[in-house]
């Protein structure tokens, strides 16, 4: 295996979540990435990358790879990707990009694929899951695809076609092949379809002159930065109590103003969502479980009355034990005995009318 020196590449970070964007930042500097750009929201990076457009003798590079979370305000990761696959301003319409989200469903899944992302990132993640992502990406880089409704790379890591939608797959003789980035128009046809095989350049640029084979970090590189996520478990602590105040002050406004609550479940909504894709990452899985429930319980299709607002007050106190307590992994018996609390209050509140 060839040893990959991941120090040449340029990432773009993009997530609202400051906690969050200085872990994974910090992840990526154990796998010796030095050349970092942060950003707080897809607006801020669309602003960003605008700028550099109108100023070619800038100094800043291109990335060569963008992570970004999937649930942001007011431009989301699917609108960000959208953009830089679309737009005359992208630095770089081929760029890979992996989606980042706690809402690892399906639907989500789907959604990032078909906007152009090349992998998806599940909160919580490890060091370990994040590293595999990139070399995914280094070692197996699909064709970019082109048609008139979509522009990025291709959404069958197989060539034999099954059932359903493999079966639209065009003969290789059907398709026009391009071997340049220079030439990015869209087809003229509906039926047309254009690959995209460029150069392998991150390849390149961790493998240099040994790039024929595959690679990987050093392993104490990797060992590093796991250790380091398990020293930010005390810091997740503090960051996870202040969202739960929040999350208890909203129901107290929820009480006080109930006119108000779809916007206040809506919020409920997008906390759960973070703290569900945190737990796991810093050692408290049953914040994630938690999280998720009360996620679920929040979204579509809710019910907003008084009997609601309990419900959410029994999934903080349930997740404020586990982070008092220190209940780490699955909790054992102490666990059970929550998950079994916070089901009897959820089903005694649901029963209310």
């Amino acid at each position: 295996m060839a040893v990959y020196d991941f120090s040449r590449l340029a990432v773009a970070v993009v997530e609202d979540n400051l906690y969050v964007r200085r872990i994974l930042e910090g992840l990526l500097r154990y796998f010796k990435i030095q050349n970092i750009t942060s950003f707080a929201n897809g607006a801020e990076a669309i602003e960003h990358y605008k700028a550099l457009w109108d100023d070619p003798l800038t100094n800043d590079p291109a990335p060569d790879l963008v992570i970004a979370d999937l649930v942001m305000m007011p431009i989301n990761g699917l609108l960000l990707l959208r953009w830089l696959r679309t737009a005359k301003e992208s630095p770089n319409r081929f760029m890979p990009f992996i989606m980042l989200s706690g809402a690892a469903d399906e639907q989500y899944v789907s959604a990032a694929r078909d906007h152009g992302a090349d992998e998806f990132l599940a909160k919580p993640f490890s060091a370990a899951a994040v590293y595999r992502r990139i070399l995914e990406i280094v070692d197996f880089p699909r064709q970019i695809v082109a048609t008139q409704s979509y522009f990025g790379p291709d959404r069958r890591r197989q060539t034999v076609p099954h059932a359903g939608d493999e079966r639209r797959m065009k003969r290789e003789e059907d398709v026009a092949i391009v071997y340049s980035p220079d030439k990015i128009v869209k087809p003229n046809e509906p039926a047309d379809v254009w690959y995209f095989r460029l150069p392998n350049r991150l390849k390149e640029k961790v493998a240099g002159l040994d790039s024929s084979a595959l690679g990987e970090l050093p392993l104490d590189l990797l060992e590093e930065a796991e250790a380091e996520l398990e020293r930010t478990a005390l810091e997740f602590t503090q960051w996870a109590m202040e969202y739960l105040a929040k999350l208890s002050s909203l129901c107290t406004e929820a009480l006080l103003r109930p006119n108000r609550r779809g916007a206040q479940f809506e919020a409920i909504n997008l906390l759960a969502l973070e703290l569900r894709g945190q737990g796991g990452t810093f050692g408290y899985p049953l914040v994630t479980t938690f999280a998720k429930m009360l996620y679920e319980a929040t979204g579509p299709g809710r019910r907003e009355d008084d009997p609601a607002v309990e419900i959410v007050k029994a999934h903080i106190d349930a997740m404020r034990a586990v982070l008092r307590e220190k209940i780490s992994g699955d909790g054992g018996e102490v666990g059970r005995e929550l998950l079994a609390s916070l089901k009897t209050a959820i089903e005694r509140n649901t029963m209310v009318k």
